[in-house]
């Protein structure tokens, strides 16, 4: 997932993170909120339809959709160890020639990367500073479902994330966490021709998904 920096994100997700997330998916499929997430989708329909998901670790929403029946996904991540559990959790599924894979911040690469009929951000917002060039340039992408996790912007959350952060910058740690107002959010995927078509809450994260107006 995008972060503070490429270098960053590639320290804080590193391969032995990545081979716990890996290992605990295979075990117990994937986290609630990303279960949400992907059931939302697919109440609103993903047969033969196209994918961007950006930020997606080892996969869990690509492999969702494509079991699901959808044609096709792209995974941007810049986190180089992700994108190899996800290669490789891919050909395990044998979706081998329907994930096509970039590594980068998305921010960076968005003019290089096609559109698709549905665009998923999992808990990446959350690790990115400038959320509304994130925001506007994945929403671009959209052609028809744009999916999000993302923290609440209530104080408890923000404490949260305040003490992590606190942690990392006496561990020299240069990843950093971020809470980014729910309400700007929307107003801005609003504005930009979506509306919203599911909300799930827990005690931390928000799941939501739009849809783009004709």
């Amino acid at each position: 997932m995008p972060c503070c920096s490429a270098a960053a994100c590639a320290g804080h997700f590193d391969s032995k993170r990545v081979i716990e997330d890996l290992r605990d998916y295979r075990a117990t499929g994937p986290a609630a909120t990303t279960r949400a997430l992907s059931d939302a989708l697919l109440r609103a329909g993903v047969q033969q339809s196209t994918l961007l998901d950006i930020g997606g670790g080892v996969g869990a929403i690509q492999h969702a959709l494509l079991a699901a029946g959808a044609r096709e996904a792209t995974a941007v991540e810049a986190s180089i160890a992700y994108l190899d559990a996800a290669r490789a959790e891919a050909e395990r599924r044998g979706w081998d020639g329907r994930i096509h894979y970039q590594l980068g911040d998305f921010v960076e690469v968005a003019a290089q990367i096609p559109a698709a009929d549905i665009v998923t951000l999992d808990r990446v917002v959350c690790c990115y500073p400038g959320m509304e060039a994130l925001v506007r340039l994945s929403a671009a992408r959209s052609n028809r479902l744009y999916g999000l996790v993302y923290p609440r912007g209530e104080w408890w959350v923000r404490a949260v994330i305040w003490f992590e952060n606190v942690i990392r910058r006496l561990t020299r740690n240069p990843f950093r966490s971020y809470v980014h107002s729910p309400k700007a959010m929307d107003g801005l995927i609003r504005s930009l021709g979506f509306a919203l078509q599911s909300r799930v809450r827990t005690f931390v994260w928000e799941v939501v998904v739009y849809a783009r107006q004709s």
